[in-house]
């Protein structure tokens, strides 16, 4: 990632008021545009295996830097990250798709799938694991899948959710109430701008079949 970003954003994290924002601003303003020309790069190089994030332009993906602090206790104005989401449809649709988040000394990360969906989505999706379970372990506990991930990430009900019985075998599945492919960047290539597009669009690649197995649920709708 370019070091532009990186200064910026470290600064920023020390420094998260609106006078030194306001002062700053044209720094700010060059770094969200080396961010949106890294944006357009990662569209063009994920959409070459993921159909669904053709015809993306920047401006729909990429998260505003402002905070919503109207029911939060940290009054801070602005995230210490740059953050985007590729998936169908830009940042405003309801879709499981690959979000990067920039964020210096150990914030970075990569991750994709469903966090806290609607409740009908929801049913829906713990539906497609029971009735598909072993084409969902075949793709979560993948070496591979597991080398760049871990386990899924996600809250859990205490009980099995309505109308599951406890010993369904996928049961730690249908509990979950978000279901994330979790990847953190190491810091070391954060900072290496030279092949940090092609790390990300490589964890992206890894993480597709499971971003299509979520996804079935919207095709559907959609038929």
């Amino acid at each position: 990632m370019d070091k532009k970003i990186i200064d910026f954003l470290e600064e920023l994290s020390q420094n998260n008021h609106k006078t030194w924002f306001d002062e700053n601003r044209k720094k700010y303003e060059i770094c969200k545009d080396i961010f949106k020309t890294f944006v357009e790069g990662l569209i063009y190089e994920v959409s070459q295996f993921d159909e669904n994030i053709k015809g993306l332009l920047p401006q729909n993906c990429v998260f505003r830097i402002n905070r919503d602090v109207r029911f939060s206790k940290d009054k801070s104005p602005y995230k210490t990250n740059f953050g985007t989401i590729l998936q169908k449809g830009g940042k405003k649709t309801l879709f499981a798709g690959y979000y990067i988040h920039i964020e210096p000394n150990g914030g970075a990360f990569i991750a994709g799938g469903l966090y806290t969906p609607p409740n009908d989505v929801l049913v829906k999706i713990r539906q497609e694991i029971d009735y598909n379970f072993s084409d969902f372990l075949k793709i979560i506990e993948n070496n591979d899948f597991q080398k760049t991930f871990g386990n899924l990430r996600g809250e859990k009900l205490a009980k099995a959710p309505k109308g599951y019985a406890i010993e369904n075998p996928a049961i730690e599945f249908l509990k979950m109430k978000s279901l994330i492919a979790w990847h953190e960047i190491p810091e070391n290539i954060l900072l290496e701008s030279d092949n940090f597009i092609q790390y990300v669009v490589n964890i992206c690649k890894k993480m597709k079949p499971f971003l299509d197995f979520v996804n079935v649920i919207f095709e559907e709708n959609e038929k």
